[in-house]
């Protein structure tokens, strides 16, 4: 990942207002699709990656934005929720067998069990969450019938790292993956710069644990399954010097709530993909902020569009921009970060924005 900046000084932008930057939030808006009697015949579907629908992520947001949709089009829809990722193919044709219009499929590790299906069957309509599609050689590939939902979530994560390096106590930050996707990378990234950001501004020397952006190398857990290698990963980050930490691990941060309840110490969470102050309130009081990807508004308006004619393969992309990613709420943490730290921020957004800031990353949506 690189940055570049033009004319940047924290000083001198415009400022969106503290509530804007901490808000929730939601796509682009765009027209209601159709009438209810344009959907009559229209059968969405959805299917998980093996993480499941109750994830507290990304595979609940969309199956949340599935039923969401479902509900105001009067339908109903079907769902596969896949336990192993050796089903996802299976799950992906048991949709096409049962007559599904338009099928959801959800995460990086679906992307070829999409593209096998979309090719197979022309006129049912997909889109897939967190994943362009490419072919056996890795060379890009566009479907007229498939719609790649991706976020650029290196912008927020860059505001949650130059957060996480203004808030530490310990000097340390650390990170860990569930499994090194784009979609995973991207987020680690992104906070790896914006804590690098923070110490070029403020001559800090904040450190990141878990990853470097220079070699693309750090800490993964296998997969998003297994709370406890979650619990393992991140006492290794608290022995080390960590008192905040970013899981890009599905429902694996459970596990660094359970670490950070038995070690004793003052350490924080930055979530991912959804509010997990809002989804998992159990550890509220250990939530530093969460980096959000719009799941749920997105997918709504992806599927009434369909329903009413009007699906496109182009590709949706969530930056800041367009509200598609950004940092949740501080919530409880609020009263522990220095208000002219998220003044900084809101300044910051506005720059990334504006352009004035540029935040890339091998896996940034092209």
């Amino acid at each position: 990942m690189t940055i570049t900046t033009r004319k940047a000084t924290l000083g001198g932008l415009a400022s969106l207002g503290v509530l804007a930057l901490l808000a929730a939030c939601a796509p682009a808006p765009t027209d209601d699709a159709g009438s209810n009697d344009a959907a009559s015949d229209f059968l969405p579907c959805v299917v998980s990656d093996f993480g499941g629908f109750d994830d507290k992520s990304f595979n609940q947001s969309s199956f949340e934005g599935i039923s969401q949709a479902s509900e105001e089009l009067g339908v109903e829809f079907k769902q596969a929720e896949s336990t192993s990722e050796d089903q996802y193919s299976g799950n992906v044709t048991s949709m096409v067998d049962q007559g599904c219009n338009f099928i959801l499929t959800v995460g990086f590790a679906l992307a070829n069990a999409t593209r096998d299906a979309a090719q197979a069957n022309p006129d049912v309509e997909f889109a897939i969450i967190d994943s362009a599609l490419s072919n056996d050689d890795f060379s890009p590939l566009t479907l007229d019938n498939v719609k790649p939902v991706l976020y650029d979530t290196a912008q927020a994560a860059f505001l949650a790292g130059y957060l996480a390096a203004g808030t530490t106590k310990t000097g340390t930050v650390g990170t860990f993956g569930g499994m090194q996707f784009p979609s995973v990378t991207i987020f680690m990234d992104g906070f790896a710069d914006g804590i690098a950001y923070y110490n070029t501004e403020k001559k800090t020397d904040v450190k990141l644990t878990g990853w470097s952006k220079d070699t693309q190398e750090g800490l993964f857990a296998g997969g998003f399954d297994d709370i406890s290698a979650g619990k393992t990963l991140s006492q290794g980050l608290i022995d080390a010097g960590a008192d905040i930490i970013l899981p890009v691990a599905g429902p694996l941060f459970q596990g660094t709530a359970q670490a950070i309840s038995e070690s004793g110490k003052d350490v924080a969470i930055v979530g991912v993909d959804s509010d997990l102050f809002e989804t998992t309130p159990e550890f509220a009081a250990l939530y530093l902020t969460s980096i959000m990807k719009s799941m749920t508004d997105a997918t709504d308006q992806i599927i009434t569009d369909a329903a009413a004619g009007d699906f496109s393969s182009d590709p949706y992309v969530g930056t800041l921009e367009n509200e598609g990613v950004g940092l949740a709420p501080l919530h409880d943490w609020e009263s522990k970060v220095d208000p002219a730290l998220v003044t900084e921020l809101d300044d910051l957004k506005a720059a990334i924005i504006a352009g004035d800031i540029v935040v890339t990353s091998d896996a940034t949506p092209k």
